[in-house]
This record gives C-alpha cells, sequence and structure tokens, in this order.
C-alpha cells in the first residue's frame, strides 16, 4: 500500500483536512474521507475528522490502496443476481473491500468477476454500503454507475429496509423501542465509534424473545453509520453478545449480529425487490447454548 506524506504550507492554515488532503493527493474528497474513516490518513500521527482545520507545518500522512484490484476466488452465497446489481449473503469474517490491513481476500475481491462497478472509490466498486467483518448478512452490490447513483441515492433518503436479528446481554427491555443518538468518532478514542456525537442516528428495535439473562431483538435501522447498531445498543445498557469493542468478548463466539433483511426499489425497473437470509449456524448454536428456543 503505497505511503505518501506531506507537510502543510502556511496558506493551507484554517482550511478543512479533507480539502486539503484531496488536492494535495489527487483524490476526490470522498475517497479522502474513506482514508479518515479507515484510519489510513492521519495528522501529526493522530485521526482527525474530515472537517478538522489543519495547521502550517502539521505532517499528513496518508495510506492510498493500490488500485489494482484482482479477482479471487472466495465462497460467497449468491441471493440475486441480474445486469444491474447483485445480492449476497456475507459470510462473517470477511472484509468488504481493501484497506488497512486487508489488501485482499474481500468481499470486493470475490466479486469482481462478477461485474461490479461504480462510486469514485477504485478500492470499493459498487460498494453501497457495508458490514463489519464479523457480521453476517445481506448486502446489494451495484454493476455499473447508473445502478450505484440510484441505489446510494434511496440509502441516503432512507428507501431501503435494512432488518437485522440481533442478541444482546441484559433483559428488561420494553416490547418495542427507538434510539435517536448521533454516532461519529469517539473522541478519546478515534478507533471507535460513540453515541452522542457525529451524526444522526436513528435505530429501531422490537423485542422477540428473553433466555439465559439476554434478549433477542430484531433491529431495523434508519440510518446507517458505523457500527450504529453495536454503539446505540450498548449506549442503552444492552451491547450485542459477544462484541469485543462495545461489550464484552466471548471466547469461541462471534459478535450475534446478522442482517436478515433487506428491500429496495430496483434501480433500473423500481419493482420492489424484498430479500431475507436465514440465521447462520454459528449464530443458531451460540443461541442455543444462551437457551433460545
Amino acid at each position: 500500500m503505497p505511503e505518501e506524506a506531506f507537510e502543510i504550507g502556511p496558506g493551507e492554515t484554517g482550511e478543512r483536512l479533507d480539502r486539503v488532503a484531496a488536492r494535495r493527493l489527487g483524490l476526490s474528497r470522498s475517497a479522502v474521507r474513506r482514508l479518515l474513516d479507515d484510519g489510513l490518513l492521519l495528522v501529526a500521527g493522530s485521526r482527525e475528522s474530515a472537517s478538522y482545520k489543519v495547521r502550517g507545518g502539521e505532517l499528513v500522512e496518508a495510506s492510498v490502496p493500490d488500485e489494482g484490484l484482482s479477482p479471487e476466488e472466495i465462497p460467497v452465497p449468491i441471493v440475486f443476481e441480474d445486469e444491474h446489481l447483485i445480492v449476497v449473503d456475507k459470510p462473517a469474517g470477511l472484509v468488504v473491500h481493501p484497506g488497512a490491513g486487508n489488501p485482499s481476500g474481500t468481499l470486493v475481491n470475490a466479486m469482481l468477476s462478477r461485474g461490479i462497478s461504480g462510486g469514485e472509490d477504485p478500492a470499493r466498486p459498487g460498494v453501497v454500503h457495508r458490514l463489519d467483518r464479523d457480521t453476517s448478512g445481506l448486502m446489494v452490490l451495484a454493476k455499473g454507475e447508473p445502478a450505484y447513483s440510484r441505489l446510494v441515492g434511496m440509502m441516503s433518503r432512507r428507501e431501503v429496509g435494512r432488518v437485522y436479528r440481533a442478541v444482546v446481554v441484559g433483559t428488561g427491555l420494553p416490547e418495542t423501542g427507538t434510539i435517536d443518538s448521533p454516532v461519529g468518532r469517539d473522541p478519546d478514542n478515534p478507533t471507535l465509534m460513540a453515541a452522542g456525537v457525529g451524526k444522526e442516528a436513528v435505530t429501531h428495535f422490537e423485542k422477540l424473545a428473553e433466555a439465559g439473562g439476554h434478549t433477542m431483538l430484531r433491529v431495523r435501522l434508519e440510518t446507517g453509520r458505523t457500527h450504529q447498531i453495536r454503539v446505540h445498543l450498548s449506549a442503552i445498557g444492552h451491547p450485542v453478545y459477544a462484541d469485543p469493542l462495545y461489550g464484552t468478548p466471548v471466547p469461541g463466539r462471534r459478535l450475534w449480529l446478522h442482517a436478515e433483511r433487506l428491500a429496495f426499489r430496483h434501480p433500473a425497473t423500481g419493482e420492489r425487490r424484498e430479500f431475507e437470509a436465514p440465521t447462520p449456524e454459528d449464530l443458531e448454536l451460540a443461541a442455543g447454548f444462551l437457551h433460545f428456543t
């Protein structure tokens, strides 16, 4: 991954970091913001936000992923595919796109041979939305700029239905609820996200069952911030079971979070499409261990 560095000049003092970095690195501002999100662009050795006002003399270091992606034979269940898009059931443990520490072996590498494309970032062709590495379930990827632009637009207008199933620590939650709290970079630890800072984020949940001191929820995203479900549920005192970042890791278990439903209007035909992915076996086993039936 090529390393680039530059020093902020006196005439750039007070400018937004994303604007300066885009100009100096020859990238789009959206590509710079993705580098910031992935921790691949640092100012004086620290992570900063896109709106950070730079100061003269600061050293900016960037790790820009190679654009030369290669297709790889990685098994990924295909739920639906046509000439415009592809819907997959992403396995847990699979990173969505190349980035720091994951130059290959990603969902993008697996789908390149199927024609995914669209968007400004060459490292994320066709990637409309993401799932965390250890979150399994449904994702849609675009095949071409028209489908990509329309799907991204639907996401921003909150026209895409995304429903998850989660098991959280603790009981006593109401039958239904809404968590309406911004989510952004944790000011004390920029490698994590936090509630109460950043951009608007809204998560709805419905209680399905309680067992063994845990609760199974159906969760619906209204917005789609990084780690939103995990951060919101942790913020109300019910972190996702086995969440190593916002809860408590459990040896031999992975994060109990699965994207089980995805619904949107087809970007070419306008037809309403809905998809479902069954709960993976490892999560079913963990639920049984917790005495859910």
